[in-house]
């Protein structure tokens, strides 16, 4: 990334289509704008957050935005949850890694009011 991102930026962006191993970030590209996103973690080839809530309906809504957020950005995350509890991974499988738009997303979901 050229320039310094804010997170009200990467939550304002929309996802592109993307493809190929130059629009992957290295860990370099990746560590500054990661640093916005508080609690999000690279694993692997992706960056992953997990998420607690008082109880299921709680839960279940946050789900729900997750994939109102995916749908609209036609960006789809890993999605795994229980009763009170939910884990979001982002991945760009078409560039073999974590892209900006996985980054997109999670601002999004950072923006997104908790319970």
């Amino acid at each position: 990334m050229s320039r310094k991102l804010t997170l009200a930026e990467l939550a304002a962006g929309t996802c592109k289509p993307l493809s190929g191993a130059g629009c992957r970030l290295d860990a370099a590209g990746l560590a500054e704008p990661l640093a916005l996103l508080p609690g999000w973690k690279r694993e692997g080839e992706a960056i992953a957050k997990s998420f607690s809530f008082p109880g299921y309906e709680a839960t279940l809504s946050f789900v729900n935005a997750v994939a109102r957020i995916a749908q609209e950005q036609d960006h789809h995350p890993d999605i795994a949850f229980g009763y009170n509890r939910c884990r979001i991974a982002w991945s760009t499988h078409s560039v073999g890694g974590v892209s900006l738009n996985d980054l997109i997303c999670a601002a999004k979901i950072e923006a997104l009011p908790r319970p």
